[in-house]
């Protein structure tokens, strides 16, 4: 089975096209602002990307655009690195980043949702800079992909090959039965999501750029800021409540959402993973509130307060802080580290393994221990009233193993940096999940610029990698992929 390279090409090229075309709105921005040098670096970014995918569409023809199941992974490894690669070109351009390897580096933190920066002082970066790094994890949270989906018929493909090998959405496909239509649904709710935040906000004393720099950090569970104090500028807890309830919002299944819109509230409510998720995230706020209290870090009060933000920001993959954490009590440090390692919901704009994954896998442990008393006892994993098919439980214990061999791997890659063990796994931990945050030197008051370029290379391909949830990153190194059958 040999790769259908032409029609590859072509979707590639028509990512890059849709990427040019989104940069049009950081180059508004910066003429708003009188951003001319800004402007004129947006500009020059555009004309190359539109050309390198308008010249990739024009030349690049095919009789078939029929795509298998490998064609659907390489397009949707290929197109994070694209984008990343095409993102970088404003960094680089206006001068705001002088390095091609750091420009990549921030680009690549913003499409995959990451937030992670290198960064220092990030008020003082161009509007229409600090606009594209928050609108790029705008675009990536659904997914570049899902977006060129609910577009690509118009080129005469079908979105299921790429859906499929698109982690972020694995359940697109309940929601219609054409995947076009799907993704259009997606980012149907994505989008009123994100304007009734964008309004809430400005009711809290945002202006409109604020507004949106910070909605797009939340809804795309980013977490960036166009401030280095990030969401405590503000000193608002109505600020901070609308950015914890939007960032629960958008690490809930989106499928959920179509059961709203549907009037199947039971269907809503009814959802284990939902549910589990919820008992997590407040279960883990009560915890760490009472370990603050308890210890003196903080009155009850400002304990809760900081507990429910922190501890919604760790789970929810958006990384925003409000505060020092990493002064917390190690007992509320390590509670946030498992967060981060959990995640929000399948397909959710969150990253990490996912809850999910988290109760196959608790489920699995539940019935082994189960079999052991009564070994021929025929025991189904089931999530709610639905049996778990054994594939499925096999995919997903190949996941949490895969997951944490590479978490083990890349500590000891990272390690050859010689930084202290906290911020070495916490960078992976950050990277692969991401989150953004970290431990360490990579605290609210830290970036990455900590660690060398080839390192920072390395974590950027942990953070496509996380955000295509491995699987389509690593079936690349394998030499099986790319031999024809």
């Amino acid at each position: 089975m040999s790769f259908n390279y032409k029609a590859v090409i072509r979707i590639l090229g028509f990512i890059s096209v849709i990427i040019g075309a989104s940069m049009a709105f950081s180059l508004f921005v910066a003429l708003i602002y009188g951003e001319m040098e800004t402007a004129i670096a947006f500009l020059k970014s555009m004309i190359i990307t539109l050309s390198a995918g308008g010249l990739t569409l024009f030349f690049v023809r095919t009789d078939s655009m029929v795509l298998k199941i490998r064609d659907g992974y390489l397009i949707a490894a290929l197109c994070w690195f694209i984008a990343s690669a095409f993102g970088a070109l404003p960094y680089m351009l206006s001068g705001v980043i002088t390095s091609y390897a750091d420009a990549y580096f921030e680009s690549v933190s913003g499409f995959t949702t990451t937030g992670a920066t290198v960064v220092g002082d990030l008020s003082a970066l161009p509007k229409a800079i600090q606009f594209w790094r928050s609108f790029s994890h705008w675009l990536g949270a659904m997914g570049i992909l899902i977006l060129a989906i609910s577009l690509l018929p118009a080129l005469g493909i079908s979105g299921m090959r790429l859906a499929r090998a698109e982690a972020p959405g694995p359940a697109i496909e309940k929601m219609s039965t054409r995947i076009s239509d799907s993704a259009r649904k997606l980012y149907t709710i994505y989008i009123s999501l994100t304007l009734i935040e964008v309004v809430l906000l400005m009711l809290g004393g945002l202006n409109l750029f604020d507004a949106l720099i910070h909605t797009f950090g939340s809804i795309g569970s980013g977490g960036i800021s166009n401030y280095s104090d990030g969401i405590s500028h503000f000193n608002s807890f109505y600020v901070e409540f609308i950015v914890i309830f939007f960032s629960v919002a958008a690490s809930v299944n989106f499928v959920q959402y179509n059961h709203l819109l549907q009037r199947k509230w039971k269907e809503f409510f009814k959802d284990e993973e939902l549910r589990v998720f919820l008992t997590i995230l407040v279960g883990s706020f009560i915890l760490i509130a009472l370990n603050l209290w308890a210890t003196g870090t903080y009155g009850p009060v400002l304990s809760a307060r900081k507990a429910a933000f922190q501890a919604t920001a760790f789970m929810t993959t958006s990384g925003y802080s409000i505060g020092d954490y990493t002064i917390w009590p190690s007992f509320s440090q390590t509670i946030l580290f498992c967060l981060m390692l959990i995640g929000g919901c399948s397909a959710s704009t969150a990253g990490s393994m996912k809850v999910l994954r988290v109760m196959i896998l608790f489920k699995l442990i539940v019935r082994g221990m189960y079999k052991r008393l009564h070994p021929n006892a025929v025991v189904p994993v089931k999530i709610g009233s639905r049996i778990i098919s054994a594939e499925t439980v096999s995919m997903v214990s190949s996941f949490a193993i895969l997951y944490f061999t590479i978490f083990v791997f890349s500590s000891l890659i990272v390690s050859l940096d010689n930084n202290d063990l906290l911020t070495t796994i916490s960078a992976v931990a950050g990277s692969l999940s991401n989150t953004g945050l970290g431990m360490g030197l990579l605290g609210p008051d830290g970036n990455f610029a900590v660690f060398s370029v080839p390192t920072r290379l390395y974590l950027s391909v942990l953070m496509i990698a996380g955000r295509l949830e491995l699987f389509a990153i690593i079936l690349l190194l394998t030499p099986s992929f790319w031999k024809a059958r």
